[in-house]
């Protein structure tokens, strides 16, 4: 289970305590200030850690699928704990605030070093624009961002373990309702069984065959377009759509 970690624990962190709950998120809430850190507080969440943020976050280390909100009391302290979590391992950041506030902690992380790509993943002004206001309305639009995001990183495979011979075959596009995303692979070995998947059915036969042509010497083109739209159910598919596949041969 993924952690969140929630720097702040006033009325936005609260009322997305309680969304997250029901999200399958591990969540932790940190404030320096005892009214705000307190389980009674916060019943819903795994832990609540009343200390300074820099020393909360020493303590519960990194790890590559935490997902961090920071919306803390104060500018500095916002800018503090996002300087803090970008030097560790994270899936999410967020920070609130406003343009301008969030420009000019960009610019003073940049100063300290901080690489412009890695600052601009951080997801601020934080969530989704739905356009509320009140601390509910704003943790909505958080929650609604931390599900899109989780789901986007879900979706993308793990790369095909070691350099095992074959011809790696991967989705590079995709319209319609094809079943596999952008980045899904399978690897054809010599013998023709394979790891992985590009949406099993008729398409992912014909992308064995090529693949086991190629590896065979056959001069085909590299890459490959599957039409699964016409007659979907005779190819064998449940869904339609048109992949793009790349075929890497690995010797």
């Amino acid at each position: 289970m993924e952690r969140l970690i929630i720097c702040g624990g006033g009325h936005v962190s609260l009322a997305l305590a309680h969304m997250a709950s029901i999200l399958d998120f591990d969540i932790t809430v940190i404030d320096d200030r005892e009214e705000f850190a307190n389980k009674e507080r916060f019943p819903m969440v795994s832990q609540v850690l009343c200390m300074g943020f820099e020393e909360a976050l020493d303590q519960l280390g990194s790890r590559a699928d935490d997902y961090y909100v920071i919306v803390t009391r104060g500018h500095a302290f916002d800018r503090d704990c996002l300087a803090h979590v970008l030097r560790g391992k994270y899936a999410y950041a967020g920070m609130i605030g406003s343009k301008g506030k969030v420009a000019a902690v960009m610019k003073s992380l940049l100063s300290e070093g901080f690489p412009q790509e890695q600052l601009d993943g951080v997801h601020s002004p934080i969530g989704i624009k739905l356009g509320g206001q009140s601390p509910a309305e704003v943790a909505v639009s958080i929650a609604a961002e931390l599900v899109a995001e989780r789901a986007r990183i879900g979706s993308m495979p793990p790369p095909p373990p070691g350099e095992e011979p074959g011809v790696l075959v991967t989705i590079v596009s995709k319209k319609g309702s094809a079943p596999r995303g952008e980045g899904t692979w399978m690897l054809v070995r010599p013998d023709g069984s394979i790891l992985g998947t590009v949406g099993g059915g008729a398409a992912e036969h014909k992308a064995r065959q090529d693949a086991l042509k190629l590896w065979n010497g056959e001069d085909i083109p590299t890459r490959q377009v599957y039409d699964l739209s016409p007659n979907a159910a005779d190819l064998g598919m449940v869904c339609g759509g048109i992949i793009e596949v790349e075929f890497a041969l690995r010797r």
